[in-house]
């Protein structure tokens, strides 16, 4: 009679596989990996959304500050506007760059095109541009870490869910459909949700990472350039 109503028990929970019924009569164990990749398909979400807003402003903010530098206004005007108090990565690399240069020039009695101060600048920029882009990819290492990880947490969920489906069935002595799929279905939606974690993850970090390689060489472009102005007036000082 037991057997009889743990039969129909189940055969009513598999006709019920809405999202919230399957997480419900799932064991302990998988309840705790779905809430875990739950969560952290959250964070990846909202990581990725920081991200690409992000990628967004630092471009448009980079537009608008070469716009400014190549539009052949003074240089330390512009270093007192934007780079003495950098709001945005190429501000930072252009105060850093400005900044030691000023500096060197101020000294009494330096050779501004053989003292060193060439090798310093760049020593600067180069400096400022890793602790930007480090800063600027805060973060995206969860999702190259989410993306491979997720699918495996999943797989487990459903191994143990299936390892304890099978459980239920041998002591039940009963194989009926009715009886399996509850057990089955509950174990496969762990995998699928770390797949629904990781696909994203994976997709967003790729995109992700070759936005900031692109503006890092843009970084690294600007630096070149204004290292270049940077020489040439050291020369015409000391001509």
């Amino acid at each position: 009679m037991d057997q009889a109503v743990n039969a129909a028990n189940l055969g009513a929970a598999a006709g019920d596989l809405s999202m919230w019924a399957l997480f419900m009569h799932a064991s302990i164990v998988v309840k705790l990996v779905m809430i875990g990749l739950v969560t952290c398909s959250v964070i990846v979400w909202a990581i990725i959304f920081d991200k690409f807003t992000t990628v967004r402003r630092i471009n448009r903010q980079a537009n608008d500050f070469e716009e400014r530098f190549w539009a052949g206004g003074s240089l330390d005007d512009l270093y007192e506007s934007d780079g003495a108090k950098p709001v945005h990565p190429m501000a930072a690399v252009f105060g850093a760059a400005m900044g030691e240069w000023r500096r060197s020039s101020r000294i009494t009695g330096i050779d501004l095109v053989h003292g060193g101060v060439q090798d310093r600048v760049n020593r600067a920029m180069a400096i400022t541009i890793t602790r930007e882009m480090d800063r600027l990819n805060r973060w995206v290492i969860f999702l190259a870490t989410i993306g491979p990880v997720a699918p495996f947490i999943g797989l487990f969920g459903t191994v143990w869910g299936i390892m304890h489906a099978f459980g239920s069935i041998a002591a039940m002595h009963n194989t009926n459909l009715s009886v399996v799929a509850p057990g089955i279905s509950e174990a496969l939606f762990a995998t699928a949700i770390g797949l629904v974690t990781a696909i994203p993850a994976v997709i967003a970090y790729n995109v992700i990472s070759n936005s900031m390689g692109v503006f890092e060489d843009r970084l690294d472009a600007f630096g070149t350039e204004f290292a270049a102005i940077l020489s040439r007036q050291s020369e015409e000082r000391g001509a």
